[in-house]
């Protein structure tokens, strides 16, 4: 394994390795205006949301690892304390792109990247239309880290309105995540689009105490055929089946053909128990492939 210490690389190396690893970052499309009323439209990926109530996002216009300049974003939430967060989605990211233009100041990124300008209702910037999500937000504090290139400056925005269009929403009028076609930063050049295709849930343990992958048996825990995501929906399970309970699954047809091939194999009926219950854990069936792994 490659191990780097970070005081030893150069501004330009650090963030090479870090935006390529540290991925993929949801982009803020932020856009504000200077005390004159000059706007300014540019996208950042060093952001997130931090909390719910109050409902607090942070976006980071970095000091440029090139030449150690702030950036406009900067220099106005500092003059108006206000943004406007736009979401950035596929059917936007080459409009968005062209905004990260290094523009002089003054030049409305807008125009230049051919969005509309559509007025906010509480704040001053104006909103993307063309974003599926537009949060108006209040500048609450904005913290420097550092003088050095590439040092962050962390913008706390609280949103105070939110503003969705009704094309992305499900029939509970909540945001279907396959509908609205999000796009994230990569290292480089690159992007990844959130599509149907690679879209997947993972079960949360809120409501239940999954039994842990260290409570599964070391044959178990050691397989040659089960992933490490496998096991970990194995261990999601509340409880071990009682011995009963594993009994009565052996004459299902699919089992009873494994234990039958066999007979006096114990290697052999251990790896194809496994390929079964891998086969009924990619179908969601996490209980009965853990009473086939533990016969």
């Amino acid at each position: 394994m490659l191990t780097l210490k970070t005081s030893d690389l150069s501004a330009v190396q650090l963030q090479d390795y870090l935006q390529y690893a540290i991925a993929p970052r949801p982009i803020c499309f932020a856009s504000t205006v200077d005390s004159e009323g000059n706007v300014n439209l540019s996208p950042f990926s060093f952001f997130n949301m931090f909390s719910t109530k109050p409902p607090i996002c942070i976006f980071s216009p970095a000091r440029r690892v090139r030449d150690n300049t702030t950036k406009h974003t900067l220099e106005n939430v500092l003059q108006v304390k206000e943004c406007v967060i736009n979401i950035v989605n596929y059917d936007m990211v080459q409009q968005m792109s062209l905004a990260s233009t290094e523009y002089a100041k003054g030049v409305n990124e807008f125009e230049k990247a051919g969005f509309t300008m559509l007025k906010s209702e509480i704040v001053s910037p104006p909103r993307v239309a063309e974003a599926p999500v537009q949060f108006e937000c209040i500048v609450n504090e904005v913290i420097p880290l550092g003088e050095n290139h590439g040092a962050g400056n962390l913008i706390l925005a609280e949103i105070k309105l939110i503003h969705i269009n009704e094309e992305i929403l499900d029939e509970n009028e909540k945001i279907d995540q396959q509908k609205i076609d999000l796009v994230a930063r990569l290292g480089g050049d690159w992007y990844c689009r959130v599509t149907s295709e690679n879209l997947f849930k993972v079960a949360k343990p809120l409501t239940t105490l999954g039994i842990g992958i260290d409570s599964l048996p070391k044959s178990v825990r050691l397989s040659k055929v089960l992933t490490g995501n496998d096991l970990g929906k194995l261990g999601n399970v509340e409880k071990l089946p009682n011995i009963d309970e594993v009994d009565a699954i052996i004459n299902l047809p699919a089992v009873k053909e494994v234990l039958d091939a066999t007979i006096g194999d114990a290697s052999n009926r251990e790896r194809e128990l496994h390929e079964l219950a891998k086969s009924f854990i990619a179908n969601e069936n996490i209980e009965l492939a853990l009473k086939i792994v533990l016969i």
